[in-house]
């Protein structure tokens, strides 16, 4: 159609052709289209409906008639790029010398196509140099973006980019990470699938297989596509296809019934009914995936079916298409019906009469309308126009980049800096109906101007799903590994492929699908399940438990027999047994004995800063004041037997004003290696987390180690003299010789002590300080009852040898 201003239309009015054989020794035949696609034809009708509205128009473009030049792709690139050759500078052969300029107005103004990205690459690559606007309806390769390779392209349907990301966040919204993969073998699936494919291993999703196809593919490759589908494990199949491979796919999967797959559609082919109402149907059940926004414009579909008869003798295609469209035919056949070009279009449903693709007819309107208000803009049209304004492509394409308008409907249109409208999708699920037809219902939507966490939208809507199942399916390679264990990959397969390896001790990890278990800080442990930290039971010897009360019963009972004794003694202090061994030293011995025993209580409860800095002072000093005593008592003997001796005044240096500063002296030692201990280093409260792993141990950190043997050292300096010099007056003429039971006494306490240290070290947490105690109460009753016992037993129940006749050895001596 003629008009002052003209448009370019370039569609898929066929989507096959035959391929001729090349002899290459004459010029090749023109393409042959077969399959005629109806699809193109309504694309047309779209634009010719967006034209006639805009040239009926009183406010866009008054008085300016547009016109259009619309040519068939046959869905061949190179029938496509040839086409837009014409529609940019004409189809006239110009024969060279020539009197014409080699340069010349291009025929259009812009151009309006192609459906596929293949063919707009092709197109805008050949017409990009002359700046030629070209603008899909339906191309989405996110390629088509780069305005270095591609400046004069345009499009009204969002990039892929978007759509490819947006499925992989729709795959990992259900759970699906293992899932297998097609794609139309051209710029426009394998472009997204790319995206796709990096967006999902980003997600944590992985690709059991990914395959490509084509509508022209042997047999032998699309029977290695449905083996490597049949042999899949995964139940979820995301198509990246145009709606013609998917009819060609779906076609050859039902003849080999592969039902019960959830299919995951790109915006090619989930909304097609052309599809649903084939064999597609029942493959594709429960189907879900991305579709273009749906759409009305009002009187485009009573435009769009109001087609009249041309003259059929010179539109070739046009016969085509009515004999197509009514099954009949302009020819005298026995086979069909003869054709009378009056034939009524409302009786006939098929899918010209389909308008479930009113969202990308809807693209072909604002494509056109893009390029009126960029001419309204550039030709200063208010009342009128300035016809003497000189087009240009360059010039109404900087203009359509800038151009923000609405459509009568309301539908805001503008492009991006990348020739890009703003990108956003309704989700589509598959549901069958009880008439068996599938109703595309609308479950959500993804709109990518929102925030990362808010772009997908699922609404509160029942699903069906594959085999109209109302459960959501399963896809995964392992399956979840629950909280409190870990996965460990698998050797050679997918990252989503693994085992489930439980966590360690002290480890825990409390989501789903941990990659790592952590560690629990020191003061706690993982539970039984793995799951969580729980803080560790502290662990010192307490007075409530049968071990820490039996302790505190024995150093108490050691107490009130020491008090016993020392009530006896003190009632038969004037008895020879008492007097001849230094009263004195005996109740200082006693005191200090009284002392272990309680001291021995310092070691039991929770330990803190003063009871630890006690509890080793206190038994040091104690116990030194303890041996000190015994070693008095046994120098006493060793003198006194040299006392009796001819001409021995050795008592006068032992007497007892000297016997009570040895006993001083030898304890202010003492004194002093634990004051020296307590200031330099002295013991502290400590967590013990090596001996036990779910429990802390509370103990009493040594602080200096030098310092808790110098005290250990120190006691066990005295004893082994007191042990030595006891062990040499054993066998004194005495009819009580006390050294005696000192010896046996020493015995007892080194025994004791030596059989402390590696029973001490080898004990596991409280344990070491109830042997301790232990070794403190065994020495403590070994001196009592060795020392004092013996003479209790006299005083008491035979007082008889309670006699300084006796304690002088009148009678016949007796030995150890």
């Amino acid at each position: 159609m003629d008009g002052d201003i003209m448009l370019g239309g370039i569609f898929s009015f066929h989507s096959r052709w035959k391929e001729g054989k090349e002899t290459y020794s004459h010029k090749p035949l023109p393409l042959q289209c077969t399959r005629l696609n109806f699809r193109g034809f309504q694309y047309t009708q779209a634009m010719r409906f967006a034209i006639e509205e805009i040239n009926n128009s009183k406010d866009l473009l008054p008085g300016i008639s547009l016109g259009y030049k619309i040519y068939d792709s046959c869905g061949s690139i190179a029938r496509a790029v040839k086409v837009a050759l014409a529609l940019a500078n004409g189809n006239d052969m110009v024969s060279s010398p020539s009197e014409q300029p080699c340069t010349r107005p291009a025929q259009v103004q812009a151009i309006m196509g192609e459906t596929f990205s293949s063919p707009c690459m092709a197109i805008a690559t050949v017409i990009g140099p002359f700046r030629v606007p070209l603008i899909s309806h339906a191309a989405t390769c996110a390629c088509l973006s780069d305005k270095t390779k591609y400046p004069s392209f345009l499009r009204t349907i969002p990039s892929d980019y978007y759509q490819s990301r947006a499925l992989a966040q729709l795959v990992m919204h259900f759970g699906w990470t293992w899932v297998g993969a097609v794609r139309t073998n051209d710029d426009y699936g394998n472009n997204g699938m790319a995206i796709f494919t990096a967006t999902a291993q980003q997600l944590g999703i992985c690709l059991e297989y990914s395959v490509s196809v084509f509508r022209t593919d042997p047999p032998d490759k699309i029977q290695m596509i449905i083996d490597i589908i049949k042999a899949s494990t995964s139940k979820v199949i995301v198509a990246f296809l145009s709606a013609t491979d998917m009819h060609m796919l779906t076609n050859k999967l039902s003849h080999h019934n592969l039902t019960g797959y959830q299919w995951v559609g790109s915006e090619g082919w989930i909304f097609d009914s052309q599809i649903a109402a084939t064999g597609g149907r029942h493959i594709l059940d429960g189907a879900i995936g991305l579709s273009i926004p749906k759409a009305h414009v009002s009187g485009m579909r009573e435009f769009m079916l109001d087609v009249k008869p041309l003259n059929l003798s010179s539109n070739e295609m046009f016969t085509e298409f009515w004999e197509t469209l009514f099954s009949c035919t302009f020819k005298k056949t026995e086979n069909r019906r003869e054709c009378s070009g009056h034939e009524d279009l409302t009786e006939v449903q098929n899918s010209f009469t389909d308008m479930s693709l009113m969202p990308i007819f809807n693209n072909v309107y604002k494509g056109v309308y893009a390029v009126a208000h960029a001419l309204h803009k550039i030709l200063s049209c208010n009342k009128t126009c300035n016809n003497k304004v000189k087009l240009d492509p360059f010039t109404i394409l900087q203009q359509i980049q800038k151009i923000q308008f609405k459509t009568k409907e309301g539908d805001e249109v503008y492009f991006n800096e990348n020739g890009d409208p703003p990108a956003k999708y309704e989700i589509i699920n598959w549901q069958p109906t009880r008439s068996g037809a599938v109703d595309f219902a609308i479950v959500g939507l993804y709109d990518a101007s929102l925030p990362a966490d808010k772009q997908l939208i699922l609404q509160n809507k029942s699903l069906i799903w594959a085999q109209n199942s109302k459960e959501v399916p399963l896809s995964v390679c392992s399956e979840k590994c629950p909280p409190g264990s870990r996965k460990v990959l698998q050797k050679g397969k997918p990252v989503c492929c693994y085992d489930c390896l439980r966590c360690a001790e002290g480890e825990i990890s409390n989501i789903a699908d941990s990659i790592t278990c952590q560690q629990c800080d020191p003061d706690y442990w993982s539970n039984e399940r793995r799951d969580a930290c729980v803080k560790k039971e502290a662990e010192f010897l307490s007075y409530k438990e049968i071990l820490g009360a039996l302790l505190t019963s024995a150093s108490l009972f050691g107490t009130c027999l020491t008090a016993v004794v020392a009530f006896v003694f003190f009632r038969h202090r004037q008895t020879p047994i008492v007097r001849a061994n230094n009263s004195e030293l005996s109740f200082l011995l006693l005191f200090s004995l009284t002392l272990c025993f309680l001291c021995s209580l310092t070691f039991i409860g929770r330990p803190s800063e003063w009871s630890c800095m006690l509890r080793h002072t206190a038994f040091g000093i104690t116990f030194v004041l303890c041996i000190s005593c015994v070693l008095g008592k046994t120098i006493v003997v060793l003198m006194a037997f040299r006392a009796t001796l001819p001409g021995s005044n050795v008592m006068k240096w032992f007497g007892p004003a000297q016997q009570k500063l040895s006993v001083l002296g030898f304890t202010l030692v003492q004194i002093v290696i634990c004051i020296l201990w307590l200031t330099i280093s002295p013991p502290f409260p400590f967590k013990n987390f090596k001996d036990f792993k779910d429990k802390i141990i509370l103990e009493c950190a040594l602080g200096s180690a030098v310092g808790f043997w110098a005290v250990l050292g120190y006691i066990g300096l005295l004893a082994m003299l007191c042990f030595f010099l006891a062990f040499l007056a054993r066998k004194l003429p005495d009819n009580f010789n006390e050294a005696k039971f000192i010896t046996f006494s020493m015995l007892i306490f080194c025994a004791v002590w030596i059989t402390f240290i590696p029973a001490y070290v080898s004990s596991p947490g409280k344990f070491s300080v109830a042997v301790e105690i232990f070794a403190i109460l065994a020495s403590s009753f070994g001196l009592l009852i060795c020392i004092f016992i013996p003479k209790c037993y006299i005083i008491l129940l035979k007082p008889e040898r309670n006699t300084k006749r006796n304690m002088m050895g009148k009678g016949a001596p007796k030995s150890l």
